[in-house]
């Protein structure tokens, strides 16, 4: 394999990461016109469009994938629906930064299920550091360990948990019960995001929901930064870095969403950033870098 082909990885774990970063505030935004739900429908709806003429086009949707469709319908629900439901929820009950600080606890739940599941992902030590390190940091930019985290948040961040719960268990899956069918990641996409609007618009209430287009900033942030960048092109390199990387290691490029929603949030909200903040972004990063390093032999 070229250098340049080794590379590729990396650089769609670098632009996954920037990207779920900033979903955070774009959930914020549209959380003031609409309900986490309607949020949701709007965001799988304008993913799945141009991933589905994508792959009709170049031709990766194949009639046999049919036989496969229960590991969709897990996908739709552990990848999507849940996992996008429960950001959203938790999103709106929490400053920006906050909410993407504790999405960092994906790798945790992904590491920790890997090892029961997954025979060829190995615990090391330096990962098992990593994942502590990685996990510390996000407890420190939650406020977990301050008295200021007030009962109305603990609901916040139980949703935050248990969104991170979902998409991590859906890392071990795909790796598990997806990456061997070696179906174009368009295609998945597509079945994942097809199946998962077509359960959106059975259970979204839809009363009101066109209140999202009075806000100019906040319907194209959910339109194009939660829609297209965010569902349909994450999902793309999701399934690529699982293939190439393991369940892990892809899990990991959850550790640059909370450092990148946590400068968001400062930037444009106005979220104030403390000592404590900048520790923990370390600490993520740390994590980062010792999940993803290779044991040498």
């Amino acid at each position: 394999m070229s250098t340049h082909n080794k590379r590729l990885p990396l650089i769609a774990f670098g632009i996954l990461g920037l990207i779920w970063g900033s979903n955070f505030i774009y959930m914020k935004m549209a959380a003031h016109s609409i309900s986490p739900l309607q949020i949701v429908f709007f965001r799988v709806l304008c993913g799945f469009v141009p991933v589905m003429l994508y792959a009709f086009f170049s031709g990766a949707l194949k009639a046999t994938h049919i036989k496969h469709l229960p590991h969709f319908i897990v996908m739709a629900l552990l990848a999507t629906d849940v996992y996008y439901f429960c950001y959203a929820t938790g999103a709106h009950m929490l400053p920006s930064g906050i909410a993407g600080a504790l999405s960092g606890a994906i790798p945790l739940f992904s590491f920790a299920l890997s090892m029961i599941f997954l025979a060829e992902e190995k615990t090391t030590a330096l990962k098992s550091i990593g994942v502590a390190l990685g996990f510390l940091g996000v407890l420190l930019i939650g406020g977990i360990f301050e008295q200021h985290l007030s009962a109305s948040n603990s609901q916040g961040v139980m949703y935050m948990a248990l969104g991170s719960l979902s998409v991590g268990s859906s890392f071990v899956y795909a790796k598990k019960f997806i990456s061997p069918l070696n179906i174009p990641a368009a295609a998945l996409t597509t079945y994942q995001l097809g199946i998962g609007l077509l359960i959106l618009s059975i259970v979204t209430p839809f009363t009101d929901i066109n209140a999202i287009w009075s806000d100019t900033h906040a319907a194209i942030g959910l339109v194009v930064g939660l829609g297209l960048l965010g569902t349909g092109l994450a999902y793309i390199l999701y399934y690529f870095i699982v293939s190439q990387l393991g369940a892990v290691a892809a899990a990991s490029s959850t550790y640059i969403p909370p450092v990148i929603a946590l400068l968001i949030g400062v930037l444009i909200v106005g979220e104030q950033i403390t000592t404590i903040d900048v520790i923990g972004a370390g600490l993520i990063l740390m994590g980062v870098v010792l999940i993803n390093k290779k044991a040498k032999v």
